[in-house]
């Protein structure tokens, strides 16, 4: 994700954090300071800390369920609404989702027991009514603070863990895209209901929150069918074949030629037998030309480890690996020989899906 940066590895997942989230500190800082000084603020970004810290663990309930379907989660990256674990793909059993799903709304539900039974951050009444007030106690408000994230997460609308359940129960009936694409929609509709209370209360983060499941939940919504398309479409055919590829001996001025000559954003590097050796993008291009002269050698800067498909496969492989959340910026297509013959990239295949969608209608 854009904008971030790691602070840590855990379990094999990079724990993110997205620039914004210090906006949050700084917000909540400065509300604090203004009404009761110094020892409030701090005591007000310790709390927020400890609340995304419950996010952290939350996120890392999803990631250790989902590894034990033999799905990696490579990043977790916190922002000012919460957590966004990125999963290589989502369990395509209706009974893995659900496990997945429930994983991270449990994980706050033993922190809040943990708080509670052992430690004796009782809360009460008070305590939920005035959840931004420190008096009822640092504990007991982290406590709620959790009840609240486990009965939020279960409200069964996507992308929240409870519409993942949904759309879970749902597939048990119709098929995938159907069952998305029914989650998805209450997911739209809640996020328009946040969007309202949001506004008839002033509520900021409520507003940020409804935008954020409204564009989760129309892009699962549309990943879900675009996959479901691509798993009936050969790669050959969604495949890039007419392209400009540079050689492993080229430099920044060789691709800066090619940049000038064509439309594309992405220039193969193959070796002299055709074998593909990695990927320039523009950005890295532009990027390398910041720092060394155009004979600087594309190798250095290129993209590498480019995952492979072969030309008899359906384009969904392909589909996959661009979503896996490794940040590839293609997929390269090789023949029975292990040589590049074409290449896939996400702007290709989301038009492709265009055209087919202008097809049927």
């Amino acid at each position: 994700m854009q904008w971030s940066f790691p602070i840590a590895k855990v379990a094999g997942s990079e724990i993110r954090i997205h620039v914004t989230f210090f906006l949050l500190l700084l917000w909540i800082g400065i509300a604090s300071f203004q009404s009761g000084g110094g020892a409030a603020a701090t005591e007000g970004v310790l709390f927020i800390i400890a609340v995304f810290a419950c996010v952290v663990l939350h996120e890392l309930g999803h990631a250790m369920a989902a590894r034990r379907y033999g799905i990696k989660t490579p990043s977790i990256t916190l922002l000012p609404i919460g957590g966004v674990a990125q999963l290589e793909r989502m369990p395509e059993r209706p009974s893995e989702e659900v496990v997945v799903a429930i994983a991270g709304p449990l994980v706050n539900v033993v922190i809040a027991a943990v708080l509670i039974a052992i430690l004796g951050a009782f809360p009460n009444l008070a305590t939920v009514a005035n959840i931004e007030n420190p008096q009822p106690g640092f504990l007991s408000r982290l406590a709620v603070v959790n009840i609240i994230l486990v009965l939020f997460n279960l409200i069964p609308a996507f992308p929240m863990d409870g519409g993942r359940v949904l759309r879970a129960l749902l597939a048990m009936k119709f098929n995938r895209v159907r069952a998305t694409a029914i989650a998805a929609t209450i997911g739209q509709i809640t996020s328009f209901i946040f969007g309202f209370l949001g506004l008839l209360t002033g509520n900021v983060l409520l507003i940020f929150v409804a935008i954020f499941v409204y564009m989760a939940a129309t892009g699962e919504s549309q990943a879900t069918s675009f996959q479901a398309i691509a798993s009936k479409v050969s790669v050959r055919k969604g495949m890039i074949t007419h392209y400009d590829a540079l050689g492993s001996a080229s430099t920044l001025g060789d691709a800066v030629e090619a940049l000038l000559r064509t439309t594309q954003h992405e220039f193969p590097v193959i070796d002299g037998g055709g074998n593909l050796r990695g990927v320039l993008t523009r950005s890295a291009m532009v990027q390398a030309l910041q720092q060394h002269d155009r004979s600087y050698p594309v190798h250095e800067v290129m993209a590498r480890d480019i995952p492979l498909v072969p030309d008899t496969a359906m384009l969904d492989a392909a589909f996959k690996l661009l979503q896996s959340g490794g940040g590839v910026p293609a997929v390269g297509v090789t023949d029975r020989e292990g040589r590049l013959v074409g290449y896939v990239t996400s702007e290709n295949i989301g038009e492709l899906m265009m055209v087919n969608e202008a097809a049927k209608a």
